[in-house]
């Protein structure tokens, strides 16, 4: 049998596994070229291996891979943590802080829709609608506020007309953190006249509003200037306080009238207890005068039953969330800590003016679903309907 440098061609033709690595491709078999040609296939085949070979060697990895993976690793979402089930705490305060966010920072357009959905009263002359928590009637720093989407809302209201001159305007104040009531004229010359009515206590506002303490007597009438003073300290600031104009005498067995300061402004408030529990009332408010604040001070400074959630007022000389009772803590299912959440309760009840064609316009006013819930906590409970 030939051979071929000493190898057999019948051994190569049976497939034994052969180092080919080690042999060069014999280009010159004279002898058996067959072999030749079929170590060179084999030799070109093993110099190159096959994906997947049981070779053992890695397939290389291109630099462009390798950049491709990392980003995808990067881009790969954390593991999502197991949050723990949050406390009933918890939950109120999340509660409250949505709450207190939900219509503060939002496209004009959102708020002018809410708006016209919370239309209580409308005629030729005046609107009333819900006033939202939280949302100012006027802002000079460009914020969204109901003045700033009252153009809006009037075409809304006209069915969004082109060439519609209807407009409407604010006309008595209500604060930011207020809800209820609020008034609005369709011309200038219907907000002199809304104002002429109030100042002759012809426009007739009422508030509900939940105290922390139950002012004694049960009702009454509040006739204390109110002024604005600077209080100092490590955090100084302006907030508004009482003015009277009597003190007690030397002997202490009765009053003496004082002189009025001249940067003071006259208050009178009314108010009536509807409801106490708790350690907690739901009182009616109706102011005779327009004073910043008023209704505030009032209750925090003269009857020392400060407003649920005037974290103003319930302190005189300083700034801090309102301090309350355990008890009352308790009921609402806070803790002091996480007080400052809580609202201002002051809800803009009815409203109530002449109205132009000879009947008066009387509007009542649906409490918000926060001031509800703590009415329910505090167990208080409200008045017969058929009285307002």
């Amino acid at each position: 049998m030939n051979r071929c440098r000493g190898i057999a061609c019948s051994d190569i033709a049976s497939g034994l596994t052969i180092a080919f690595s080690r042999i060069k491709p014999p280009t010159n078999c004279r002898r058996c070229p067959e072999a030749a040609r079929f170590l060179s296939r084999s030799h070109a085949t093993a110099a190159k291996p096959a994906t997947g070979s049981d070779t053992g060697e890695k397939p290389r990895l291109r630099a462009i891979d390798l950049a491709q993976k990392v980003q995808q690793e990067k881009s790969k979402p954390p593991p999502a943590a197991e949050e723990p089930p949050l406390s009933g705490q918890q939950k109120r305060v999340m509660e409250l802080k949505r709450f207190s966010l939900q219509l503060q920072h939002v496209h004009p357009n959102v708020l002018a829709k809410h708006l016209h959905r919370s239309v209580l009263y409308q005629d030729k002359d005046v609107v009333v609608i819900n006033k939202p928590y939280g949302v100012p009637v006027r802002d000079d720093s460009g914020a969204t506020s109901i003045s700033s989407v009252l153009p809006v809302l009037s075409k809304m209201m006209e069915g969004m007309k082109v060439k519609s001159e209807s407009q409407l305007l604010p006309c008595l104040r209500l604060e930011k953190e207020t809800t209820g009531a609020f008034l609005l004229a369709r011309s200038e010359k219907v907000v002199e006249h809304i104002l002429d009515l109030h100042r002759n206590n012809q426009v007739q506002r009422k508030y509900w509003v939940i105290t922390v303490g139950v002012p004694v007597p049960s009702e009454g009438v509040i006739d204390i200037p109110i002024i604005e003073r600077q209080v100092t300290g490590p955090r100084p600031h302006y907030k508004m306080a009482l003015s009277p104009l009597f003190r007690m005498n030397d002997a202490g067995d009765g009053v003496t009238k004082v002189r009025g300061h001249r940067q003071a402004h006259a208050a009178v408030t009314k108010y009536r207890v509807l409801d106490s529990s708790s350690g907690c009332s739901l009182v009616e408010l109706q102011a005779f005068t327009v004073g910043k604040h008023q209704m505030r001070v009032h209750m925090a400074l003269a009857l020392t039953c400060p407003i649920l959630g005037d974290h103003k007022y319930s302190h005189s000389s300083k700034l801090a969330p309102q301090k309350l009772p355990e008890r009352v803590l308790g009921k609402l299912g806070l803790e002091q800590s996480k007080i400052r959440y809580l609202p201002l309760h002051v809800h803009a009840r009815q409203l109530t003016l002449p109205g132009t064609s000879g009947a008066d316009i009387s509007v009542s006013c649906p409490l918000p679903k926060y001031f509800t819930q703590t009415l329910n906590r505090l167990h208080l409970s409200l008045p017969d309907v058929k009285d307002y």
